[in-house]
């Protein structure tokens, strides 16, 4: 198994994030673009200490950026949205 760390980059801490963290029990987390649901439960739940009940995950498409007149595209990412079983302690960010 890959570094955890390499896993999960950054939580992802933005109006919709934090909605849904506190009123579905959901974390968003930026991941790796090759690592798949079953990579991201364990490193969530080696690194949180939390039991997992569902992930879904999104892959966004890097933008075309301009400067002046030389162009380039962002990097390619992913977004997973991580649910928690019920019961479980919801961790803060801050606990890594």
């Amino acid at each position: 198994m890959p570094e955890l760390h390499t896993i999960i980059k950054r939580p992802l801490v933005t109006e919709k994030g934090v909605t849904k963290k506190d009123s579905e029990q959901t974390l968003c987390f930026e991941v790796a673009v090759g690592a798949n649901k079953t990579q991201i439960r364990q490193a969530v739940q080696s690194l949180f200490k939390v039991k997992v009940a569902d992930v879904r995950t999104s892959t966004t498409a890097g933008k075309l950026r301009r400067r002046g007149r030389f162009a380039g595209y962002r990097s390619d990412w992913k977004k997973a949205y991580v649910r928690l079983k019920a019961g479980e302690k919801m961790p803060e960010y801050a606990e890594i």
